[in-house]
């Protein structure tokens, strides 16, 4: 789905803090949304979780940067790294050119994944939010 400017794609859960959530069986691929990376500008570095970590689910585990901005890299499940996007080391732009494919992030080996999906958005859920999401942006500037 295509909304104000930003593509949200209809097959993935989204959290909050502006990550989405791709389900392969109980691994969890983790990447920032269209909106984040355009509202952060040219991703210019990117501090990924090591493999093997726990991290928990809205907790944040790695941090992202442009030329203005820095800002933190949130679980939108619980459980284990099983790999980080090692071409971000070296091309962090990845996240701004391909958000949803070649920029995701790290996946999870999820520990409570049917729970904690209860948790995360679906499309259907995303218009508003992004709606309101845009007028707290506003207010901020």
């Amino acid at each position: 789905m295509e909304f104000e400017g930003y593509l949200f794609p209809d097959d993935l859960y989204y959290h909050k803090e502006h990550f989405w959530a791709r389900l392969e069986g109980d691994i969890v691929t983790v990447g920032a949304t269209d909106f984040a990376q355009k509202l952060a500008g040219q991703i210019v570095y990117v501090e990924l979780p090591s493999t093997g970590r726990a991290v928990e689910q809205g907790k944040p585990c790695g941090s992202m940067e442009s030329g203005k901005w820095v800002g933190r890299i949130y679980a939108p499940v619980s459980g284990k790294v099983e790999s980080s996007n090692q071409d971000l080391e070296d091309s962090p732009e990845l996240m701004n050119d391909s958000p949803y494919e070649k920029g995701w992030v790290f996946k999870i080996k999820s520990s409570n994944l049917q729970e904690e999906l209860k948790n995360l958005m679906k499309i259907d859920s995303m218009k508003d939010f992004i709606k309101s999401e845009m007028e707290r942006i506003k207010k901020t500037k």
